[in-house]
């Protein structure tokens, strides 16, 4: 699936969604819904700088953030990612439940995966 068509499914199964982009692994924006390419290019910046910062925070090398939420006093910002691959940054309004989302940008991020696996030379889907 596409990141337009996954992004637009998001928003119907998780109305709470304000905003989503999707970035892959080089920080080129895959697809964004609710905002402008300016803001998906900061989303792109804010998100990676937020798992990295996660993953600092550890201090012990045991590799890179996959999650994060950040409850701010208007709204939540979810970060979701593997390495590797595909990252999914979504703004909500406040106080979400985190546990739903965080699964429901995962399921986004599968079948864009998913999507990009299949249309590669020599995979067969």
């Amino acid at each position: 699936m596409e990141a337009a068509q996954a992004l637009a499914d998001l928003l119907e199964i998780s109305p709470q969604v304000e905003a989503a982009t999707v970035f892959d692994d080089h920080d080129e924006p895959l697809g964004s819904v609710g905002v402008s390419a300016w803001w998906a290019l900061a989303a792109v910046r804010a998100g990676r700088a937020l798992l990295e910062d996660a993953a600092d925070l550890r201090g012990d090398d045991s590799g890179e953030a996959t999650q994060v939420h950040a409850s701010l006093a208007d709204g939540d910002v979810f970060v979701v990612g593997s390495p590797g691959g595909e990252t999914i940054l979504a703004v909500t309004s406040a106080r979400q439940p985190a546990g739903q989302l965080f699964y429901d940008l995962k399921r986004c991020l599968d079948s864009i995966s998913e999507a990009q696996t299949d249309s590669e030379p020599g995979v067969e889907g």
